[in-house]
């Protein structure tokens, strides 16, 4: 599971890059960026936020419970998501225009290319409904690695996507200079299907993983069944969070598209995303159907245990990751982005919104660990709430920062608002959490961040000091960012370690340990 995580988001890392290199971020990279977002957020509308949240419990409980396992509510579940996605799947190709709109406000070349891509893109959600459910049926019974390995089919389909786009476009200067007009309907056929391709790759690669656990699928639709009558009552409050939380997306959108900013936010992100993707989403993926398991049996003790663990175990790895984004931001951009369609500037930009988006690493990975706790215990009512507020904060602060900063550091403020935003989630998740398991462990976990938090401290003041003198000798471009970032981590990272083995952590130890089993498995 280790191996496949690591090769996923490398692999995705690759993949950001492409897009950037091949798209740049002007008009034609952010057409794509909105359009290929929008049948994730569909998905979520419908099925996503259910699926993440409250079936992996339903499906445990079902696998307790049903004399079969869980097999009818398993293949009642993918059924339900070929027909509602499939269906939804044929209306967004139509609605397309209008389903752009809120996105890109102003009307021309950009949103028109928006909606063609679009028409390529909504097919995908049904290979994420059917995928997610695979997962979660594997999940259940214990089998984590193909829904961690098969991304990396997806993320390739999509960097030869790019590589095959730059070359039909086979002209002198990046497509963002020459705007949307120039993108002939072969490219955007060669771009948007490609993309889709790869979904279709990654979700068709799950199904040998799925007959090695022994399950067959069977068409049906139960909808009397129990565990999906509790699947659909647990998901009503999810399904509201999820619509508020893409009424702020549009917020977001709208704001960073009306000063050409939606790629570099998002960029920024996508970098931003990776520390947690690669430690908190596997020890969330681990620790949900034990912590399922516990709640189901009211171990109140155990799950808390579960909960201060993963917690302590992921600041371990996080809390470093966001000091050296912080200090190493803007050399790490430039050395990844200022290629091919990315002047420089852009680059400049995406590294700032970078360092802006790392100081949210923590609240954002903790808060998310939180939600799994309400989630093991079939609550979807609390998080969905919990969520709803930090949106509104976030949009709040989005709107006020947009003011007080000036446009070119759009990218910037909407960052500094996603960490007001969680921030204040973390704050509320925390008393709450603390009133349902009598406790939250906190002299261990606050002790972990504390000592974590001075050597990687350290590590990362003396990376970024290192930084800048490389850069004010060889300057702030490729050569001298991509230098900064090599001398920086050379000399912080090896700091970093000393002072943690000296310090002797013992999450280290058991993160270490942790690792190395996951490795000798993978």
């Amino acid at each position: 599971m280790a191996l496949g995580t690591i090769a996923s988001r490398a692999t995705g890392f690759l993949r950001t890059v492409a897009v950037a290199v091949a798209l740049g971020t002007g008009a034609v990279g952010e057409a794509y960026n909105v359009a290929n977002t929008i049948p994730n957020i569909v998905y979520d509308l419908l099925i996503g936020g259910i699926l993440t949240s409250v079936v992996v419990p339903v499906l445990v409980r079902a696998s307790k419970e049903d004399p079969d396992g869980g097999d009818r509510f398993a293949s009642s579940l993918l059924t339900l998501m070929i027909l509602l996605l499939g269906g939804a799947a044929v209306i967004g190709m139509i609605l397309a225009p209008q389903i752009v709109a809120p996105y890109i406000g102003h009307p021309g070349p950009e949103r028109d290319l928006g909606v063609e891509m679009l028409r390529w893109f909504m097919p995908q959600i049904v290979c994420y409904g059917i995928g997610a459910t695979i997962g979660a049926i594997l999940n259940v019974r214990g089998s984590f690695a193909a829904p961690m390995f098969t991304p990396v089919l997806n993320n390739l389909a999509v960097i030869a996507t790019c590589v095959a786009f730059t070359y039909v476009i086979s002209g002198p200067r990046p497509p963002q200079i020459d705007g949307p007009k120039t993108i002939t309907g072969t490219q955007t056929a060669v771009l948007a299907g490609g993309t889709t391709l790869g979904v279709v790759l990654m979700t068709i690669a799950l199904l040998p993983s799925l007959r090695k656990v022994g399950f067959r699928y069977r068409p049906r639709l139960d909808l009397s069944h129990p565990g999906l009558r509790n699947a659909l009552r647990l998901a009503g409050w999810t399904v509201l969070w999820v619509i508020v939380s893409q009424l702020g997306y549009v917020v977001i959108t709208r704001l960073s598209t009306a000063v050409t900013a939606n790629v570099i936010y998002a960029y920024g992100y996508q970098l931003f995303q990776l520390p947690y993707a690669i430690i908190g989403v596997s020890v969330i993926t681990a620790l949900l159907p034990r912590m399922s398991a516990h709640a189901a049996d009211g171990k109140r003790a155990l799950v808390l245990d579960d909960l201060s663990t993963a917690t302590r175990l992921s600041l371990t790895a996080i809390v470093p990751a966001a000091l050296f984004l912080l200090a190493l931001g803007r050399p790490i951009a430039v050395a990844v982005f200022n290629h091919g369609a990315v002047e420089h500037d852009s680059a400049v930009a995406i590294g700032d919104t970078l360092s802006a988006f790392a100081v949210a690493l923590v609240p954002f990975s903790v808060f998310q660990l939180h939600l799994r706790v309400f989630y093991a215990h079939q609550d979807s009512r609390t998080p969905s709430l919990v969520n709803i507020g930090v949106v509104a904060v976030n949009v709040l602060a989005a709107v006020a920062l947009s003011h007080l900063l000036p446009p070119e550091h759009r990218a910037i403020a909407l960052a500094l608002a996603f960490n007001v935003g969680y921030l204040a989630g973390l704050c509320v998740t925390v008393a709450l959490l603390r009133r349902r398991l009598g406790g939250m462990d906190g002299d261990r976990v606050i002790a972990t961040l504390a000592r974590i938090s001075v050597a990687a401290g350290i590590g990362a003041a003396v990376a970024s000091a290192v930084a800048h003198g490389v850069r004010d000798v060889l300057g702030d471009g490729l050569l001298g960012s991509f230098t900064a970032v090599f001398a920086g981590a050379l000399v912080g990272l090896p700091l970093f370690v000393g002072t943690v083995t000296r310090m002797g952590i013992p999450e280290v130890r058991a993160l270490t340990r942790m690792v190395s089993r996951r490795f000798r498995r993978g």
